[in-house]
């Protein structure tokens, strides 16, 4: 025990003993740049939260922050007592929830079915083509499908001659539709790049692996299940937790450009609520609620995803 400590110690007397004048003059154009990215943080990122407080004043422009009418909690009263802004909750809420499974699923199950094919050129042409149209902007995108969805689209022309409908489908007129298409969209737009990570990750699992399960026999499958998952089982867990907090950013843009008038009522996300009462309303402290509960709801979730896979012994954030 006494030699633990003694070792213990001279380890941390060792790198306190590193970090010198000589050592920091060595790394001072890291240290330059690293304490440029922190002011930039605390100026774009820490400086605007003073911003939070007109959730809780009747704020007025023209008075400012510091002399605005306080109401304290007024604000989110009104909100949560608005059924605009509960079933704006449910859409951003299960949208967020589809969108983190499938596209989840799907780029793990797409890394993993890429990293499964021999001819190193093929892989890579496959895999610059799956992720180009991450760089699309969601105009081109909502273009596309309302091109593919439309009456006259290819998708309702396979329906019909496959005698499958009998008549051209509105897709954006029903609301049963409307989630599938975000996920649709969602899929295609960001699969291709979400994988990036997991190949990175599936690289860096020891060949030697795979060549003691050939010897013991192991086919294609028993090799992605014993031996590449458990391999990117840690990076799955941290991108999972991160992707968790992120369930409340469901989107703005493809909701915003797809929706209209009939199905509005599945269209409508929190970010979208924030835009017609923050800005075009110009209510911007029910616009700062809504937002201060989006940010809430994500810290929280966050952490309960954290302490779940700390309980249960798997990767975790902090």
């Amino acid at each position: 025990m006494a030699l633990t400590r003694t070792r213990s110690k001279e380890k941390e007397n060792q790198y306190k003993a590193k970090i010198t004048w000589k050592e920091i003059k060595r790394q001072k154009v890291l240290l330059f740049w690293s304490g440029v990215m922190v002011i930039y943080g605390i100026i774009f990122y820490y400086l605007p939260l003073a911003g939070w407080a007109m959730a809780f004043q009747n704020y007025k422009p023209k008075l400012g922050i510091f002399h605005s009418e306080f109401v304290g909690l007024q604000k989110f009263q009104t909100l949560f007592s608005d059924m605009t802004f509960i079933r704006v909750i449910r859409n951003t809420l299960a949208m967020g929830v589809i969108n983190l499974v499938v596209t989840f699923v799907t780029a793990i199950a797409f890394a993993i079915l890429l990293n499964e094919i021999k001819s190193h050129g093929g892989k890579k042409v496959v895999q610059t083509i799956s992720y180009l149209p991450h760089f699309l902007s969601w105009i081109i995108v909502t273009g596309i499908l309302h091109d593919m969805l439309s009456g006259s689209g290819i998708i309702n022309e396979i329906l019909m001659n496959l005698h499958v409908i009998t008549q051209p489908i509105n897709f954006f007129a029903h609301p049963n539709y409307f989630w599938p298409i975000v996920a649709f969209a969602n899929v295609w737009k960001e699969t291709g790049w979400n994988a990036i990570i997991y190949l990175a990750a599936i690289t860096s699992i020891d060949p030697s692996l795979y060549e003691a399960a050939s010897i013991d026999g192991a086919g294609r499958w028993a090799k992605i299940k014993y031996v590449t998952l458990p391999g990117i089982k840690p990076t799955i867990m941290i991108l999972l937790l991160m992707n968790v907090g992120n369930v409340l950013n469901a989107g703005f843009e493809i909701q915003y450009l797809l929706g209209n008038g009939l199905v509005q009522k599945v269209s409508q996300t929190i970010d979208i609520y924030v835009l017609k009462w923050g800005i075009s309303q110009g209510d911007y402290s029910i616009g700062t609620a809504a937002g201060i509960f989006k940010s809430a709801v994500s810290i929280i979730l966050i952490v309960i995803a954290n302490q779940i896979a700390k309980r249960n012994g798997e990767e975790r954030l902090f």
